[in-house]
Order: structure tokens, then C-alpha cells, then sequence
């Protein structure tokens, strides 16, 4: 019994860190990095790249919502189909945003990338059989919020000073970086659910861990809106 607790104890108060940790910097660029997306012209395909996946693995929200949508899949097939869906919506949203303008505060769109961590959990837990008699569609919910974390960063990016030359490319590499980034992240935590799931405390704490799952949702969202309203809200 001791050693299930201990066991359990790392995986609640990680995601709760997490949570914390990307309440602070969910879509936040670097200002190292900041400057040097500022000061650039030309196509930089490269360093583009590199910024993208940086984004991605340091991307606590978007980790957090995709360790809730693989929580339950074990085959490799839809693991694949589901992080494509959300791949396609944050692609989509991430250089349709930026190029078109489209703004709104990131404070709100982070609120929701919070809730959308809220959803996942209640959908593993399954919230919506019980309380409504129906299952929402997962692969449609995972696009969706696929969107709105691909504009979360899109509002991120329209603050800065962005040179038009090389602007598509750069906008289409620093997209391939955050596929790459999300590729790299996905290993790490399949490895660490493979192992996990290989032993006993899984069954017994997956109901636990879609809870601490949740509340880190719930962590991001009330920190962003209490952000938008001290910091973000129109004066």
C-alpha cells in the first residue's frame, strides 16, 4: 500500500507543476528568442525550426492535453490519428492567424487551452455518459482544440515586429519545428505510459491521475483569466 502511494504521489504533483509552470509561460517565446524573431529578414528555415520545436517541448499546455488524449489509446494507429487531427488544427491556425491578423487576447485564448485540458480529463473520467448520455465526439473535440492551441500561439506571435520578407516560410519552418517538438515530447511520454501502464498502479490510479489532470486544467484557466483581467483586459 505504502508503495502505491509513493508511486501515485510524482504523478499528481507533476501535472500540478506543470500546470503552474505553463500558467507562467503557456505560448510565451523567450526574449533571447524574441529578439532575434524581431530582428531577422529573409527566409531562416533553420533557426525557424529550432524555435518551433523549443516551443513545443517547453509547451506545458499542449502537453498536458495530449498526455489526456492518450491516456486510453494503445495502439500506435490511433495514437497517430488522433495527435494528426490536433497537428492539422494547430498548423491551421498557427499561420492562418499570423498572416490574416486575427487577434484576441492570449490571455482568453490560453483560458480556454485550459479548459480544453478540463475537457480531455472529464472525457477519460467519462463525465459526459453519466451526467448527459452521451459521448461527444473525440476525434471532432481534438481538431477543435487543435485550433484553438494553434491560435494561442498565432496571438503570441502577432506582438512582434515580424518581417514580411521570408514571413511564409518562416511562419510554414517554425511550424515544422512545433511538428517536430510535439513529435519529440509524444515519445517521451508513450515511453513513460508504456511503463506504467505495464504495471498494477495504472488501474487503480487512472481514475486519480484524469482528476489531478483536470485541476491542472482548472490551475490554467483561472491563472489566465485573473492575467487577462489584472494585465490583459481593454482599459
Amino acid at each position: 500500500m505504502v508503495r502505491t502511494r509513493i508511486s501515485w504521489l510524482p504523478v499528481a504533483f507533476g501535472l500540478l507543476a506543470l500546470a503552474l509552470a505553463g500558467a507562467a509561460q503557456a505560448h510565451g517565446v523567450a526574449a533571447g528568442d524574441q529578439g532575434y524573431i524581431e530582428q531577422t529578414s529573409g527566409p531562416q528555415i533553420a533557426a525557424f525550426l529550432y524555435l518551433g520545436a523549443k516551443h513545443m517541448v517547453t509547451g506545458y499546455d499542449h502537453l498536458l492535453f495530449l498526455f489526456g488524449v492518450i491516456f486510453f489509446l494503445y495502439r500506435m494507429r490511433d495514437v497517430a490519428t488522433y495527435v494528426t487531427l490536433f497537428a492539422i488544427g494547430h498548423s491551421t491556425t498557427l499561420i492562418a492567424g499570423v498572416l490574416l491578423g486575427t487577434h484576441v487576447s492570449p490571455y482568453l485564448v490560453d483560458a480556454v487551452i485550459g479548459l480544453s485540458v478540463v475537457y480531455k480529463a472529464l472525457d477519460n473520467l467519462g463525465a459526459y455518459q453519466r451526467w448527459f448520455g452521451v459521448q461527444p465526439n473525440t476525434k471532432a473535440a481534438v481538431l477543435i482544440f487543435g485550433f484553438v492551441h494553434g491560435f494561442g500561439l498565432a496571438t503570441k506571435l502577432q506582438d512582434f515586429a515580424l518581417s514580411r520578407d521570408g514571413l511564409v516560410t518562416n511562419l510554414i519552418s517554425f511550424n515544422v519545428g512545433v511538428e517536430i517538438g510535439q513529435i519529440l515530447a509524444l515519445a517521451a511520454i508513450l515511453i513513460a505510459m508504456g511503463y506504467w501502464r505495464r504495471t498494477a498502479s495504472f488501474a487503480r490510479h487512472a481514475f486519480a491521475a484524469n482528476v489531478a489532470l483536470m485541476t491542472a486544467g482548472f490551475v490554467l484557466f483561472g491563472l489566465q483569466l485573473t492575467g487577462y483581467f489584472l494585465e490583459g483586459s481593454p482599459s
